[in-house]
């Protein structure tokens, strides 16, 4: 049995996963539908599960497994490859988040404005085609190749970034879970802070409004679209961190007679509901930018119309472009028609409507709104220091899902301390790591971002759910629980686990599949320096294979371990036999 960790209570368990890369998730109104249809027939059901597995079984994920079949093994196993294969790229964000933070103190900011050309002539052609914003991203920072297949040479500032990020994370596990829990409550909190400064700070900017009325109206003809279901899904998955076994190594510490059930409704509504509040701020700060654009197209459009035509200044407004556009088209046609083509098409919707999420959100349209505001250094601080906070908050309670399997095996923690598998964890973790941090590093990035988890964790809890409802039995487990808490379990839980969840992972992960054999070839978006825009590649060979062991790697831990445990049982009677 678990000594109970009073710093590792159930706040700390849920809170890096409540307030982690989740939040760059930009729901418009038809989206919520779905991501509340799947957070009651998935999420709260699921999160109750795991925590309740690893509060009975009180071991890591690996552990929990065993105990309630040795077969079962593997479901851990995946569960820790998955969760390596998160640590050694997602800690990447934080060295960009440290690169931002540092450069945010800088008098203007570093992507506020386009860097002059080798001749001092004008401007960087690349940044002009692009934006100041989009330039610092993927040349400054990234300094991206052409393609994945130019790996090109690890860019010194991101690698010492990102090894400053390991060091802060090593420092914050140095103990195991009993230093996470006191971090997590500082990482967790913090950010809430901050987003209601920018809440305040956003729905006092010009456009807020246009932003807020995007993300609210609904676009019902989405909800016919399979894939808003199936990012509804993943979303709720990642958000909540379901099958990482993060969440079953923290509930682990929990005191059995835990109300494990009340927790697990409190932090799915609280993640909601934060996710929810952080759209709000961010519609509201990318209505500001997107109403910025726009009016500057507009301005544009005005200043090419009163220079080529010689008209009054002030003649031409905003509210009455339409009409003196369609009086000079008819009036001058020919010189119209010229001029029409340097005239660029400003549509508020257009710019609303080009939403990006992940690291496009938090690195390129967070900074753009930035750099627009007053006080812009200020902001800037701010904005990378919460990122931090919340990628940190992310980290510790992943890299839980690996230090707790391992510090449960007696086998390595008897020969090494705490500190020393901690500090190798994130020794070989950093070492891997560096892939990212090369020219075609963020191919790379992307890579594991979209196939190091999504099918595994589908298949991971889908195994989860069968084997407490039919290996171990629900019976079994209702049981357990009510020894435990003293509370018995109610219909919906049983309908959810034994039938609607597993049905609907099942779903989830039969689209997948047929989406992928259906695609003709598995695509990138690769950096066109000399358009100053991303464009559409196909994967080589070595990505695919790449991609194929990301997915293989971690799914057939699962029946691998269990025909190993099946042939050493094999061995043994076979041996006990020719004994007798």
């Amino acid at each position: 049995m678990k000594d109970v960790c009073p710093e590792g209570g159930w706040i700390t368990a849920e809170s890096p996963l409540v307030m982690g890369w989740s939040w760059f998730w930009m729901p418009t109104g038809s989206f919520l539908v779905p991501y509340l249809i799947m957070l009651i027939v998935e999420g709260i059901p699921l999160l109750y599960l795991e925590l309740a597995v690893g509060q009975r079984m009180r071991q890591g994920s690996i552990g929990a497994w065993r105990t309630i079949s040795p077969y079962l093994s593997g479901v851990g196993v995946a569960s820790v490859v998955v969760s390596f294969f998160l640590s050694m790229y997602y800690n990447v964000i934080n060295a960009w988040g440290f690169w931002y933070l540092f450069h945010s103190f800088q008098d203007p900011l570093p992507w506020s404005v386009c860097p002059l050309n080798g001749n001092r002539t004008g401007y960087d052609e690349e940044c002009e085609a692009a934006s100041s914003t989009q330039y610092f991203w993927y040349r400054k920072t990234l300094n991206i190749s052409p393609s994945i297949q130019e790996n090109g040479v690890v860019q010194w500032e991101p690698a010492l970034c990102l090894i400053l990020a390991w060091l802060l994370v090593y420092l914050c596990i140095l103990r195991g879970t009993e230093s996470t829990g006191k971090v997590v409550y500082f990482t967790a909190s913090l950010p809430y802070c901050v987003l209601f400064i920018y809440l305040i700070r956003g729905l006092t900017l010009h456009g807020a409004t246009n932003g807020l009325a995007y993300m609210f109206t609904p676009k019902m003809e989405q909800l016919a679209n399979p894939k808003a279901w199936i990012n509804a899904a993943t979303q709720i998955f990642f958000s909540l961190g379901l099958g990482f076994g993060s969440l079953i190594a923290f509930a682990s510490y929990n005191e059995p007679s835990n109300n494990c059930q009340k927790h697990a409704i409190i932090v799915s509504l609280i993640n909601s509901s934060t996710s929810i509040f952080a759209s709000i701020v961010t519609f509201s700060i990318y209505g500001f930018k997107a109403t910025f654009n726009y009016e500057t197209c507009l301005n544009k459009v005005i200043l090419l119309l009163t220079n080529s035509f010689d008209l009054e200044d002030g003649f031409v407004t905003a509210s009455n472009l339409e009409q003196v556009k369609g009086y000079l088209a008819s009036a001058y046609p020919s010189k119209y028609s010229e001029v029409f083509l340097q005239m660029k098409n400003c549509s508020l919707e257009s710019e609303l409507s080009t939403a990006v999420q992940g690291t496009g959100l938090a690195f390129i349209v967070y900074s753009e709104a930035i750099k627009n505001m007053e006080v812009s250094q200020l902001w800037s601080v701010l904005y990378f220091f919460m990122l931090l906070m919340l990628g940190m908050g992310s980290m510790l309670g992943n890299t839980a899902a690996i230090l707790t399997p391992l510090t449960d095996s007696k086998v390595i923690s008897s020969r090494l301390p705490k500190e020393a598998i901690s500090g190798l964890l994130c020794l070989v973790s950093c070492a891997i790591g560096m892939v990212f941090t090369m020219e075609s590093g963020n191919y790379w990035f992307d890579i594991f971002n979209d196939y190091a988890a999504t099918l595994s964790l589908l298949l991971i809890v889908l195994v989860e759910t069968l084997a407490v409802c039919y290996l171990y039995g629900l019976r079994r487990f209702e049981s357990d629980l009510k020894a435990m808490t003293g509370r018995t379990l109610n219909w919906y839980w049983k309908i959810m686990w034994a039938g609607v969840s597993p049905l609907l992972i099942i779903s989830l992960f039969v689209f997948y599949l047929s989406d992928y054999i259906l695609s003709e070839a598995l695509q990138y978006q690769a950096w066109d320096a000399s358009q100053g825009q991303l464009v559409t590649k196909n994967y080589p060979p070595h990505a695919l294979a790449v991609i194929g062991l990301l997915v293989a790697s971690s799914i057939m831990c699962i029946p691998l371990v269990a025909l190993g445990m099946f042939i050493m049982r094999c061995l043994r009677r076979a041996d006990t036999a020719s004994v007798a």
